[in-house]
């Protein structure tokens, strides 16, 4: 336990990695820094900071970086996954070729697999299998990496099949800047977390048409409705989506410059094709992957998301946005509350 709660390897240096590390460092833990590019690690370890993520920002002393899985790994307990979610298994992959996996995972990407429809726990757990198993702890919320860096007051949530796991976590994150809540619905967290991204893109096409706080505030909460349409089918707590990790980050993620879905809508909005967003982003837009998981898994489960489907036919059938936006408005007339009364009674 006191090796738990005193050293903890973060696996992922971009933004949100670093800005976890440095509250874990902030709480006096020995912070092992893991990322694949051996300049950016020796930027870490010599210079304490990491420009390409997170600007102007100092990093405490008591956060090394390392580009060695293994030593990275050697002998620690708990882990902090913070790669993309297309990278996941990727590195699981390696991390169980080098037998040093710890007994408790916390994963803070927000996704959903295409094609499997898994989420990162369950593609997590898929990929340890029986044999492996171990505590994986998810951590959502609203939170942008820049403003944690800079220890601005946040709030977050963890959830886990084990909430001794889950509140182990708590107590490693939490301090007077980082306030951390446990939920027992890791579906909900998860679900929450992952599709608020669609609905941030769609935001950002909103606000590059130039469309304003109307139809903005239209979208977000429409989008909430789409969310907790197929949470709840999946299993979720209806409740979990009135919280942090459902209309607390759906608020953050579509109203802040600091959203990459959102800048990347925004791009889109203002004429720029994907292939061009993408490449100019520089990182991971988690929304374009998760659009494709979403709409594939509207169809399976027969829920209605307006929102989700309009956005993939920007995003993979060259459908332009406006066109897209101008087809939701013109949809069929129904009663707002229909949505929430289904939800309430589980009847999606």
């Amino acid at each position: 336990m006191d090796k738990q709660m005193n050293e903890v390897a973060v696996i992922g240096a971009g933004s949100w990695g670093t800005a976890l590390a440095m509250v874990l460092a902030d709480n006096d833990k020995r912070v092992r820094l893991w990322g694949h590019k051996n300049e950016q690690i020796k930027e870490i370890n010599e210079n304490h900071t990491n420009e390409k993520y997170l600007k102007n920002v100092i990093l405490p002393q008591n956060i090394i970086g390392y580009t060695h899985l293994k030593s990275a790994l050697a002998g620690i307990d708990v882990m902090i996954l913070a790669v993309p979610t297309k990278a996941i298994r990727e590195v699981l992959k390696q991390i169980i070729q080098i037998e040093c996996i710890p007994s408790t995972i916390v994963h803070v990407s927000k996704g959903i697999e295409p094609d499997t429809h898994l989420r990162i726990t369950e593609m997590i757990e898929e990929e340890l299998g029986n044999e492996r198993k171990k505590d994986v702890v998810v951590l959502s919320g609203p939170s942008h990496a820049e403003e944690v860096s800079l220890r601005h007051p946040t709030t977050v949530t963890v959830s886990s099949k084990n909430m001794k796991a889950a509140e182990l976590v708590q107590d490693l994150f939490m301090n007077q800047h980082f306030r951390v809540y446990t939920n027992p619905d890791t579906i909900g967290v998860e679900i929450g977390g992952a599709l608020k991204n669609i609905i941030a893109l769609a935001a950002g096409i909103t606000d590059g048409l130039g469309y304003g706080d109307n139809a903005k505030a239209a979208l977000i909460t429409r989008g909430l409705a789409e969310i907790a349409r197929l949470g709840t089918k999946m299993g979720a707590n209806p409740l979990t989506f009135s919280g942090l990790t459902g209309i607390g980050d759906l608020i953050v993620t579509c109203t802040s410059v600091h959203s990459r879905n959102w800048r990347a809508g925004n791009m889109l909005g203002k004429g720029h094709k994907l292939e061009e967003v993408l490449e100019s982003m520089g990182m991971v837009v988690e929304g374009v992957r998760t659009t494709k998981a979403a709409y594939q898994l509207a169809k399976k489960y027969e829920v209605k998301m307006p929102i989700t489907e309009a956005l993939y036919a920007v995003l993979f059938s060259n459908v332009e946005a406006k066109e897209a936006v101008d087809l939701l408005m013109a949809r069929v007339k129904t009663q707002e509350m229909e949505d929430l009364f289904n939800i309430l009674e589980k009847k999606v």
